[in-house]
């Protein structure tokens, strides 16, 4: 993990600082697009061929039976299925907490308007459970897509060596009443909830994390019109903390860790106003990274990782917000006392008792945030993710004169007779209109 001092760096190292590891490359973009094209043609048998190839598993996908969901909360300890309760009425509170109220503005008289949220009808949940399952992803996709009022919500996870879905993501999937799983995974998956096959039915937007291959997929399907539309391209996780001399540098070490071990092109960094609490941090994270049971991936995260050093804590702030962290930690003295000046960031744990692992899991907001700099102008998940709006407006007689000469003005401007006609036919005796 590399050390930085702000003041001494040029403009050109600042920038480099910004940049992200494991972007999507074109060969991953090559690959992924010939994936999708294959799929949207052969479907099913495409599917297949990926599986065998990627997850090295040989078999047919296909919708798990609805005895083994049913089941798999049996096959999972107690221990988890009250952590599972614990998340899903903290996730199910929050997000009931978003749902919009109907509020109709009359713009003049005899004018009203007004907006209603309406569903997303299909959705596609795309959970992970590549090097680890992650069904509190099914949690943070699922509730949201339960409380919209989704009518088909369609689950892909990978399949394990056995070509069964992980036990775990199916009692997170029994336990929130979803019985529409496939055991199909990685870009793949992706595609085959975007163009539709023989086993997996086509849905309007996808959802969830994943790999670079994986993103790219989504990008890709997102972009042809026979696709579907998705939530964002949630790439490698990451975190930045800002922390001072308040802080434990134990603490904010194992948060550091705590990143690191999702993927090997996670980021974790530092930004800190004391460099001697820096140089302690460094001193422990080896010690502390070998005794992490991922500790492969962690040491490959930390190598793209950094500590940075700043004159002041408003340096920090302006850093933070020029990187736009996916997760932000506040492990700073008087914490509150700085929020109104975070702008750009997925989600922020404020105060030195908050680690991100509350919100990957069970503090109520959804862990699927934007990344690579994309929460300068995104936002994560929410109930709005599964809805859309539709506007509305009510127009009595009176209104529409009121409004008859400045629409008949801006038609006749635009050129545009019929749109006239459309106005002055209806005040016109001669139609009957009352």
């Amino acid at each position: 993990m590399n050390l930085y001092i702000e003041h001494t760096l040029t403009q050109e190292q600042r920038s480099l600082l910004f940049r992200r590891p494991g972007r999507m490359d074109r060969n991953t973009s090559t690959v992924v697009q010939d994936l999708c094209l294959d799929i949207k043609q052969h479907g099913d048998a495409a599917v297949n061929k990926y599986t065998a190839a990627f997850d090295h598993v040989a078999m047919h996908i296909g919708r798990v039976p609805l005895e083994e969901i049913r089941t798999a909360k049996e096959s999972v300890s107690p221990d988890v299925v009250n952590a599972f309760m614990v998340a899903m009425k903290n996730i199910r509170t929050f997000h009931e907490s978003q749902r919009s109220h109907v509020q109709r503005i009359p713009t003049m008289e005899g004018v009203v308007c007004w907006r209603e949220a309406r569903p997303i009808e299909q959705v596609g949940l795309y959970v992970p459970a590549g090097s680890a399952p992650l069904p509190s992803t099914l949690l943070m996709l699922g509730l949201p897509a339960i409380l919209a009022g989704c009518s088909r919500i369609v689950v892909c996870s990978p399949p394990q060596a056995d070509g069964a879905v992980d036990p775990y993501v199916l009692a997170a999937a029994s336990m929130l009443g979803i019985d529409e799983i496939y055991n199909a995974g990685g870009a793949q998956a992706i595609a085959a909830m975007a163009y539709g096959t023989k086993t997996i039915p086509k849905v309007d937007k996808i959802f969830g994390p994943g790999n670079r291959y994986v993103s790219a997929a989504k990008q890709f399907v997102s972009m042809d019109p026979d696709g579907a539309a998705i939530d964002l391209l949630a790439g490698p996780s990451e975190v930045l903390i800002i922390a001072d001399d308040s802080a434990s540098p134990e603490i904010v070490a194992y948060d550091l860790l705590s990143q690191a071990e999702h993927d090997a092109d996670a980021q974790s960094i530092l930004v800190t106003t004391n460099a001697s609490f820096a140089a302690e941090v460094l001193r422990i994270l080896p010690q502390r990274a070998s005794e992490c049971s991922r500790s492969t991936t962690v040491k490959a995260s930390l190598e793209g990782s950094y500590i940075l050093v700043v004159d002041s804590l408003s340096s920090a702030i302006r850093f933070s917000n020029e990187y736009a962290p996916e997760h932000l930690i506040l492990n700073v003295d008087n914490a509150d006392s700085i929020l109104s000046s975070i702008r750009n960031a997925g989600s922020v744990f404020v105060g030195p008792y908050a680690p991100v692992t509350a919100g990957d899991y069970a503090s109520g907001t959804n862990h699927t945030l934007p990344t690579s700099g994309t929460a300068k102008w995104t936002s994560g998940v929410s109930l709005d993710s599964f809805q859309k709006y539709v506007s509305f407006q009510s127009i009595s007689r009176i209104g529409l004169e009121n409004l008859a000469p400045t629409l008949t003005t801006l038609a006749t401007v635009e050129g545009l007779q019929a749109h006239a006609h459309a106005v002055t036919s209806r005040l016109s005796p001669d139609h009957g209109m009352v």
